[in-house]
């Protein structure tokens, strides 16, 4: 990973500099809108989490088998909110969101510049 930075072969951003306590937010290197995933694995015989990885962007348990009952299937959650309790088990995915129709809740407005002055919208009751 290391060499890649240093001879920048790979030129896929990595949102670096977005925060993982956001829930969406505009990368500053390339542009894009990011949104953070949390997931977690669980045993699906037992239940137990297990602590989760990322590779090649598919989540998967750290271990190859549940330390409680030694099965090898696993459950893929998606968590609403990270707390402290899953931090350890959990792995953050950074995800682009490319759908205007998923960015639903995000709000933009701009104002051209002018010489007038702004008016104050009546309020009716």
């Amino acid at each position: 990973m290391q060499l890649l930075k240093l001879f920048n072969f790979n030129k896929k951003c990595t949102h670096e500099k977005i925060p993982p306590n956001l829930e969406k937010a505009y990368c500053p290197d390339c542009g894009k809108l990011i949104k953070n995933e949390w997931y977690i694995t669980r045993c699906a015989c037992c239940g137990v989490k297990l602590r989760a990885k990322s590779r090649n962007g598919e989540i998967t348990s750290l271990e190859h088998y549940c330390t409680n009952c030694g099965s090898q299937e696993v459950i893929v959650e998606q968590l609403d909110q990270i707390n402290f309790i899953n931090i350890n088990y959990a792995v953050l995915v950074k995800k682009e969101v490319e759908n205007i129709l998923e960015n639903k809740y995000t709000t933009q407005c701009w104002q051209e510049k002018t010489n007038e002055q702004p008016k104050l919208l009546t309020q009716y009751r």
